[in-house]
């Protein structure tokens, strides 16, 4: 996974990310969404994310990640 600028992070579409609204988590590679996985079950563990927000990052997560997976 290579690094993601702030350049490229601006770059990439809301469509990228986990959370688009607030453009949290990108998920624009497999390695990403695996990351945001992680990110998202330290987040609620921390109770700064509800297990609601924490499954639907996943969700999109295991999309990009089964999508990918296939290459």
């Amino acid at each position: 996974m290579g690094k993601l600028t702030a350049k490229a992070r601006k770059d990439l579409p809301s469509s990228k990310f986990a959370e688009p609204a607030e453009r949290k988590y990108p998920v624009d590679t497999k390695n990403r969404a695996e990351n945001a996985k992680s990110r998202a079950s330290e987040m609620k563990n921390k109770g700064k994310i509800s297990g609601a927000a924490e499954k639907a990052i996943d969700r999109k997560a295991d999309a990009v990640i089964a999508r990918m997976g296939k290459r």
